[in-house]
């Protein structure tokens, strides 16, 4: 018999038995979601949510065992805490355990191992029914049952089990032992921080004809993994690093295939919150389970921009004899913004941003994309898109000499260089050459004059013609900084 007419065998045993009420054993009181009064979802960066789940449930008085259903399937029990928000007083907490492992009839049948079960046969040409009783002896790699006078494998009919053992459940539960100073309907808040609920933002920017201006639109794209929904929730984004104690991951349960949902258009508010960035939308929204969905963070109309062409170097240029260092070396191509201006002017959480820019026939096209890191307000935003197709360098060492020094830590260099930047555009464009210094380095001559970026880096701004080229030369002394 095939693994799947095993289990459809089982399954239809389960079902013939199965009586209402099993999901919850006997003595307990049952939530589900149907006694949400809301759900609040507060989303990190780092696999990370906190769930709020208020409920109005019906509690005897002192002792009850509720059994909370339908929570998040990788919820980290430690971090659960149930409080009455109607009656506090006297209210007191006993003893919780997460219910975690999903009845399946393979579970089940695991549960049953040295126990009876009902084998069911039904006869091919009369259709009468026999029933033998049977013991699980294994699991493991096919089912071995014990009858009294022989051992069977596999599954000869269909498989009755008395009833369902009380650590298997539909879903994901939280059973909760208290006590209540009162009897009747009382407002409950579980609290808890789950894995399996993640968001990121992404943004499309889409560059006008000239190059110095786009559109920019931010989306939140919210992924729920967890094994819950999380039916019209208020939802809040928290974009910022925080600093996490490290445990070992529970085990997901196995990834089904995720719906893409795009919701309406709505911005969402921030604040800050601490050292970090709070995002609010502006409306419930439904979080179901397996679902990836976007929502509008922002948008900004006409942001002015500044395209850039950069040839970086290497500091092991300045420490050997090399001779060529290369030809037709790509030159990458930049954009760059400031986050300030209508539209902008708020921080932007992490995420990818992705450019297009439309052709002569009006068409949209990709050009590239880079990822951002958490911007501030008014910081600026730099964004690598590729290397230039017709802007290239030629790049070689035309003097090496060593004035000093007996070894790596100990030297003082001398070199010059040649750097050809070509141009095939038909519009001229300035190529910013950055060259990383070692050490302690002195600019002895050069073709034009360098700015001194940082400490370490040498820049020159060399303006290229259309369908043209530009050559820069320069020498440099550099030393160690250990004598």
């Amino acid at each position: 018999m095939t693994k799947k007419l095993l289990l459809n065998a089982m399954m239809a045993g389960l079902l013939a038995t199965s009586q209402p009420g099993w999901g919850a054993p006997g003595g307990e009181i049952g939530s589900t979601a149907a006694d949400q009064q809301g759900v609040a979802v507060t989303i990190y960066n780092d696999n990370l949510a906190l769930v709020k789940d208020a409920r109005r449930v019906g509690l005897a008085r002192d002792f009850n065992r509720l059994a909370w259903r339908e929570v998040s399937a990788q919820m980290r029990p430690e971090t659960a805490q149930l409080r009455n928000v109607s009656s506090p007083a006297g209210f007191r907490l006993l003893e919780q355990n997460f219910d975690f492992d999903l009845l399946t009839p393979q579970k089940l049948l695991e549960k049953y191992i040295g126990r009876e079960v009902g084998v069911i046969r039904t006869h091919p040409v009369s259709g009468v029914e026999t029933r033998e009783t049977a013991n699980v002896l294994a699991t493991n790699g096919g089912v071995v049952l014990k009858f009294a006078d022989r051992i069977e494998t596999g599954v000869p009919g269909r498989l009755a089990f008395a009833g369902v053992p009380d650590t298997l459940r539909d879903k994901p539960t939280l059973v909760v032992s208290l006590n209540s100073p009162s009897a009747g309907i009382q407002d409950l808040e579980l609290s808890y921080l789950t894995g399996g609920l993640s968001w990121r933002a992404d943004y499309v920017a889409e560059l006008n004809a000239a190059d110095n201006r786009m559109d920019l639109n931010g989306w939140v794209t919210l992924t729920n993994q967890s094994g819950a929904a999380y039916p019209n929730a208020k939802l809040q984004l928290v974009a910022g690093d925080l600093n996490r104690v490290r445990d070992a991951q529970p085990v997901p349960r196995a990834t089904l295939a995720m719906a893409a949902k795009t919701a309406d258009a709505a911005e969402m508010q921030q604040e800050s919150l601490f050292e970090y960035h709070l995002y609010t939308l502006q409306r419930p929204t439904t979080l179901a389970e397996n679902q990836t969905k976007q929502v509008a963070l922002m948008s900004a109309g006409r942001v002015p921009l500044k395209k850039t062409f950069l040839l970086e170097g290497a500091a092991y240029y300045y420490s050997g004899q090399h001779g060529e260092l290369g030809q037709k070396i790509k030159v990458g191509v930049f954009v760059e913004f400031d986050n300030k201006g209508e539209g902008l002017g708020v921080p932007l959480p992490r995420g990818v941003v992705r450019v297009y820019k439309k052709d002569s026939q009006g068409n949209a096209q990709f050009v590239g994309e880079d990822r951002i890191d958490h911007t501030p307000k008014n910081e600026t935003v730099r964004l690598k898109l590729g290397d230039a197709f017709d802007v290239t360098a030629d790049r070689k060492q035309t003097d090496f000499r060593k004035l000093a020094g007996t070894g790596r830590t100990n030297y003082v260099f001398e070199s010059a260089y040649e750097i050809v930047l070509k141009n095939a555009k038909p519009e001229a464009v300035t190529v910013t050459v950055r060259e990383p210094m070692p050490g302690d380095w002195t600019m002895l001559s050069e073709s034009q004059p360098h700015t001194k970026a940082t400490a370490g880096t040498a820049e020159w701004r060399v303006p290229v013609p259309a369908e043209g080229r530009a050559v820069l030369n320069y020498r440099v002394r550099v030393k160690s900084l250990i004598q």
